[in-house]
């Protein structure tokens, strides 16, 4: 295998044989067990605020769960990665859950997110951006020109 040298790291290039097919080979895989859709098909969710706002939901990940089981999952999966599956009720999970938020260990609760749409009025915008904690996307209708 030719291996190319310079200043930095070592950098080794494979060759491809003449025969290997140019795009990598994607495999589908079925999930592990039955799941259900947490938003329940819905492509969103949507309430109207007084005359001229509105929230909607507009998605969620994770966006399946294990049939029996909440987005929770995501989280209590991701608080054990490192100590595998093990046995586990749903009761342990829920006392898992506390005990993370207890001892404000929050990293597993950013397995889990969601995407709001909001309209309001430009008064309001600017309060939530001033104190917000998310990330925002901002749309301005073009200007008229009178």
């Amino acid at each position: 295998m030719p291996v190319t040298r310079h200043a930095g790291p070592v950098i080794i290039a494979r060759m491809n044989p003449p025969d290997a097919p140019s795009k990598p080979q994607i495999t589908r895989k079925p999930f592990e067990s039955e799941v259900f859709d947490v938003m329940g098909g819905s492509s969103r969710w949507e309430i109207s605020v007084h005359d001229h706002g509105l929230v909607a939901l507009c998605d969620v990940m994770p966006r399946f769960a294990p049939v029996g089981k909440t987005a929770d999952a995501a989280i209590v999966q991701a608080a054990r990665v490192s100590y595998g599956q093990g046995t586990k009720q749903v009761n342990e999970d829920r006392g898992l859950i506390r005990y993370l938020a207890r001892h404000r260990h929050t990293t597993p609760f950013e397995m889990v997110e969601f995407k709001f749409h909001h309209v309001m009025p430009i008064f309001i915008a600017r309060q939530w951006i001033r104190h917000r904690t998310a990330n925002v996307n901002e749309y301005s209708p073009p200007a008229t020109r009178s």
